[in-house]
Order: C-alpha cells, then sequence, then structure tokens
C-alpha cells in the first residue's frame, strides 16, 4: 500500500491525485498497482458518479513512468512484457469503468500520464499544461494505449505529427484538436472541473453509465451494430427509478433527484 496516491470521496465525486510531486507525479509500480485498486473500488460502487483524476502540485499531472526507479532497470522487451491490460495508471485502456472521468490536467501531462488523460471522458486543462507521448525521445514507444487511441480520436496528421516528434503540445493547441474540453487559466482550473462536475450530476446517473458502457462496447462496430448492442447498464437504466424520477421532475418543474438506481 502506498501513501503516494490520495482518494477522496465527497458525496458521490470521487478525487483520485497521484501525489509524488518531487518527481512530477510520474508512477512507479506500487503506485500503479494503488491505482488499479482504487479504479476497481470505484468501479464497485455505485455511489461514485464522477471521478477527477489530476496530480499533485501545480507543475504536472504525470510525466509517465518514474524512469529514476524502477522503469529504468527494465528492457523496452520487459516492460512490453509486462503490461498492464488495464493500460497506464491502470485507467488508459481500462474498459470497466463506467461512470464519468475528467482529467483535471494541472500541467505537465507526458508519455504515459497523456495516456492517462486518453483514457479520460473529459480534459480541463490549465493553460500552461503541456501533452506528448515523449517516449520516442528516449527510445521508448507509447505501448499503454498512446499510439492507437491517437490516431482514433485525431485526423491522421495530426496524430503522426505528435507521434512521430514526440513533441510537447500546448493546451491550447491541443484544444484546437479536440482533445481538450476546456482551458482556462491556472486560477481558475478548479471552478471549471466544478461546472463539468455539476454539470454531469445534473444527469440521471443510471443513463451516463449506460452511455459510456455504449461507448465502450460500440467502439469500432458499425453504428448499425453499434445500436443493436444490449449492455448490463442501458438495460438497468431503461427499467430505472431515474427514468421515472426524470419524467416526474419534468412534469412538475422542479429538478430530478436522482435515486442512482
Amino acid at each position: 500500500m502506498t501513501d503516494e496516491v490520495r482518494y477522496v470521496r465527497d458525496g458521490h465525486i470521487a478525487y483520485v491525485t497521484i501525489d509524488r510531486p518531487a518527481v512530477l507525479n510520474a508512477v512507479d509500480v506500487k503506485t500503479n498497482a494503488r491505482l488499479n485498486e482504487i479504479w476497481a473500488d470505484i468501479e464497485a460502487d455505485p455511489d461514485v458518479r464522477v471521478v477527477v483524476v489530476t496530480g499533485a502540485g501545480e507543475r504536472s499531472f504525470c510525466v509517465g513512468a518514474d524512469m529514476s526507479a524502477d522503469a529504468v532497470d527494465k528492457t523496452g522487451l520487459q516492460y512490453w512484457a509486462g503490461l498492464d491490460p488495464n493500460g497506464f495508471g491502470g485507467l488508459s485502456l481500462r474498459t470497466t469503468l463506467d461512470v464519468p472521468v475528467i482529467a483535471r490536467v494541472n500541467g505537465y501531462a507526458l508519455g504515459g500520464g497523456m495516456e492517462m488523460v486518453l483514457g479520460c471522458d473529459i480534459v480541463v486543462a490549465a493553460d500552461h499544461a503541456r501533452f506528448g507521448l515523449t517516449e520516442p525521445r528516449v527510445g521508448r514507444i507509447p505501448l499503454d494505449g498512446g499510439v492507437f487511441q491517437l490516431v482514433r480520436r485525431l485526423p491522421h496528421t495530426q496524430a503522426m505529427g505528435l507521434l512521430l516528434t514526440g513533441r510537447r503540445a500546448s493546451a491550447a493547441e491541443l484544444h484546437r484538436m479536440g482533445l481538450v474540453n476546456e482551458v482556462v487559466p491556472a486560477e481558475e482550473l478548479d471552478q471549471a472541473v466544478d461546472r463539468w462536475i455539476a454539470d454531469i450530476l445534473a444527469c440521471a446517473p443510471t443513463s451516463l453509465r449506460a452511455i459510456k458502457q455504449m461507448v465502450q462496447h460500440g467502439d469500432g462496430l458499425s453504428a448499425q451494430d453499434a445500436h443493436k448492442l444490449r449492455t448490463p447498464a442501458l438495460m438497468a437504466a431503461l427499467d430505472s427509478e431515474d427514468a421515472k424520477e426524470g419524467v416526474l421532475a419534468f412534469q412538475q418543474k422542479r429538478p430530478p433527484v436522482w435515486p442512482g438506481r
């Protein structure tokens, strides 16, 4: 167990913070294991309705693997052979986390940190944040989903321009590309994240779980084939108390109070 990841619950909101500012929130083996435990706890907790993931301090979200520790002792082949099926930080390739995840990017999001961002649903960044899949500049490859996620999210030339240079891009540039939802001054970052949280919590939790499962399970399918999917969360949402409450609240002209089931 490590105290270098902080997991805090505030009502229906879960806050996950990589707390290793001395190494710019780089992730070592123990930190990665703790992150996996936290994601599993969140998956098993129906009261969690939104997650915010960030890094401690004002300089860095996460700069990837801690190359000053265990990662530097592994060859590329050894790292590849031991890849976490859930991706970097247990998040970049995770397909079982069906609540909305917001990346609060407060600084550098490089290498595996950028891959963690690609595993989130909504990205809110401070204007000084910098992003990049920088692995080629240290003789490595973005193996935890970075290559494939980026080429699916961006036009080919935009993705390859980042992948084949390993360069760092500004938050404003990635906002223009469509990878970042909102860019704000650093002092307004928490306010912006809170706005996104409020909008998410205004929606029925069962609906959002269904939507996220549909997106995850429908990835790569044609629209017609994806339309035929019957995911567990979809079936639950269609016959939920949330669905009844939403209609009743609309009829009574009041904000809904979501049971979450």
